[in-house]
């Protein structure tokens, strides 16, 4: 079965709006900063929290112990979750992450303890997330070509970023409603119907296919693709533009999970003279879930006409620009300036996560693009650290100053890195 050039099977488009549906859901890591409004107090770390029994508080430092995880679970489990998806097809992928989410929300809820935030959010969630997000993209790249893969890509991670722009003030409601348990147990009966229906819409090509070529272009042919051969995992992992992927992934990584996690907290402090922001703090959440989906489609398109390695050297400095003025944009309490900023965060963040697919497709062909994708997000869970340190450096000095410099200093190696960094060679090319 051949595509006519430059058109796919309506199929295929469905495939990407399953993925993105189901990453709607598995983002709900991106909403953790509204839960950690109201369970972290400093003073009051284990006291109760009025209006929701056997609930205490914690400190800034714990509650980045569960998302931090979470991430890191995330990270791991996307390589088993890639072999799942290669040999086992999207739907077993999908299915399977979105039912270990949603018990994980619903352990959290009911357990209303810290203990099975680590447990329910932490661990269940992350090995959902990582299992789950593995199926999607690969599955719905395997209908494109090179000259569609970014913005592919950005489209089906696209659901990933924006979920926090729905799950942020749903939560929020959910927590005034039903209380931290309901807000948790609810949203993970969702996850789970959600993620059933979608997941059964993912599908491979059938045997034979064959992605369009991009049209020819007036007085040139088409563009070729980026590599001739498809890598298998054991081939990638000796080649040093694996670890410099990796490398790319930790940047681009490390400075978006710094502001997602303190999001909500960000915005309580710079709006301090503003009643209505800091009581509903969920709304830079859900503004950074808009510009974070935003970027992964934009970024996307632009590094399909631009290029892998220049959108992500402009996606990176100026990311690092405004992490570095972050500090003064707080203290100055500009709310235009302070969204300016923490968008321009999101956006490079977001953009990052449609790149690293797309890149690694790009290098060693889309055959095996589950496993070899799964191996190049380990990045991506490395990339925590910075949001560990950051709850660290807030506790010591009561501000993140020192976490966006060394953040911002971070995005600018990346930058040196991607520029040094061509695609791989095989001996016979």
């Amino acid at each position: 079965m051949t595509a006519p050039v430059g058109k796919v099977p309506g199929k295929a488009w469905r495939v990407v709006f399953s993925g993105t549906a189901i990453n709607l859901c598995l983002g709900v890591l991106y909403a953790w900063s509204v839960w950690k409004k109201t369970l972290v107090s400093v003073d009051l770390a284990g006291q109760p929290i009025p209006g929701h029994p056997g609930w205490e508080y914690i400190t800034n430092a714990q509650a980045a112990t569960p998302f931090s995880l979470c991430v890191i679970i995330f990270a791991l489990l996307m390589i088993p979750g890639g072999r799942i998806q290669d040999k086992l097809g999207p739907k077993v992928g999908a299915i399977t992450g979105g039912l270990f989410l949603a018990l994980g929300c619903i352990i959290a809820g009911l357990s209303k303890s810290y203990a099975g935030l680590i447990i329910g959010f932490g661990i269940f969630g992350g090995i959902g997330m990582g299992i789950g997000y593995a199926a999607p993209t690969p599955a719905a790249l395997k209908w494109f070509g090179p000259h569609q893969r970014g913005l592919v890509a950005g489209l089906v991670v696209s659901g990933y970023g924006g979920a926090a722009l729905y799950i942020a003030p749903l939560a929020r409601a959910l927590i005034n409603s039903t209380g931290l348990t309901g807000s948790f147990v609810w949203l993970g009966l969702w996850f789970g119907l959600v993620t059933i229906v979608a997941g059964l819409m993912l599908a491979w090509p059938e045997p034979g296919y064959v992605p369009p070529a991009a049209p020819v272009a007036p007085g040139g042919p088409a563009k070729p693709a980026l590599t001739i051969i498809d890598w298998s995992p054991s081939e990638m992992v000796k080649t040093w533009q694996f670890y410099a992927l990796i490398f790319l992934f930790i940047g681009t990584t490390q400075s978006g999970l710094l502001i997602i996690a303190n999001a909500a907290t960000i915005l309580k402090k710079a709006a301090a003279g503003s009643p209505f922001l800091v009581a509903n703090a969920w709304i830079l959440a859900s503004y950074g879930g808009l510009v974070n989906a935003a970027g992964r489609i934009g970024t996307g398109k632009y590094s399909d006409i631009l290029g892998r390695d220049n959108a992500y050297t402009i996606n990176c400095l100026v990311s690092a620009v405004c992490l570095l003025v972050l500090p003064w944009v707080i203290a100055s309490g500009n709310l235009f300036l302070l969204f300016l900023a923490v968008g321009i965060a999101y956006w490079q963040y977001g953009g990052g996560l449609s790149l690293m697919p797309s890149y690694t497709a790009d290098f060693y062909g889309p055959k095996n693009l589950g496993m070899n994708y799964g191996l190049v997000f380990l990045g991506w869970g490395l990339g925590f650290f910075m949001t560990r340190l950051g709850g660290t450096i807030e506790d010591i000095t009561g501000s993140l100053t020192w976490a966006f410099i060394l953040s911002a200093i971070v995005l600018v190696i990346a930058v040196i890195v991607a520029r040094l960094t061509k695609r791989p060679m095989a001996a016979h090319e």
